[in-house]
């Protein structure tokens, strides 16, 4: 049977927004330049939530002991998210996605910055982030704790909660509801594919509409 990630990941955010519309929830989307580093890629699954910050002057080796500390850490079948409180580094790069991917990530995002990403499309790896710099977080920047509600730019982001970001962007799903969305999202993709298909047949958008409630 699909793992609740597995099904999500066959989604898509427009629909899950629609859900979530539905219910009154509206305040889930990430801002709009969180982008995926490969637009053909699906990333979903429940939410690890890494809080980080900068370290100006910080040693190296002491940088990089706390950054292959968190890399221990991010456990299978997650979905990492970082927020770093830095608009200067790349929060990702290529030995820490291939690290994670071998560790059973589902993937990366970040409000921070991604460098590698030649390399890191190459091996398949989602990874969302702000933009591409080379510079590094060596000396300059550590994570500080993990599995406690973040700040993702304006969005509440707590541990067990659910994301789906595609190419139109990123959806956070509360995890008490995340069953109940995705199934109720599921129907709804049945019901366009029904609405799809008789417009497809001949049948005019106002009444496939009409007798499918759904456009």
């Amino acid at each position: 049977m699909a793992t609740l990630a597995e099904r999500l990941e066959k989604c898509y955010t427009g629909a899950v927004f629609d859900v979530l519309r539905g219910r009154g929830i509206t305040d889930t989307v990430l801002p709009k330049d969180v982008r995926p580093i490969d637009p053909s890629k699906t990333l979903a699954g429940p939410v690890f939530t890494v809080k980080g910050s900068p370290k100006p002057g910080i040693d190296g080796h002491e940088s990089l002991l706390r950054w292959t500390e968190f890399l221990s850490q991010a456990p299978e079948g997650h979905v990492v998210m970082s927020t770093g409180q830095d608009d200067e580094r790349a929060l990702m790069g290529e030995l820490s996605a291939e690290t994670l991917q071998y560790r059973g990530v589902r993937g990366y995002v970040t409000d921070g910055g991604c460098r590698d990403c030649d390399f890191i499309i190459n091996i398949g790896f989602p990874v969302f982030a702000r933009f591409f710099t080379p510079r590094d977080i060596v000396g300059a920047w550590t994570p500080d704790s993990f599995e406690e509600p973040l700040d993702f730019m304006g969005v509440r982001i707590n541990p067990g909660d659910y994301l789906i970001a595609d190419i139109d962007g990123a959806v956070v799903i509360p995890g008490a509801i995340a069953e109940d969305v995705i199934s109720e999202v599921e129907k709804i993709m049945e019901t366009e594919s029904l609405v799809r298909k008789a417009i497809l047949e001949g049948v005019s958008p106002k009444d496939a509409y009409l007798q499918y409630g759904k456009f």
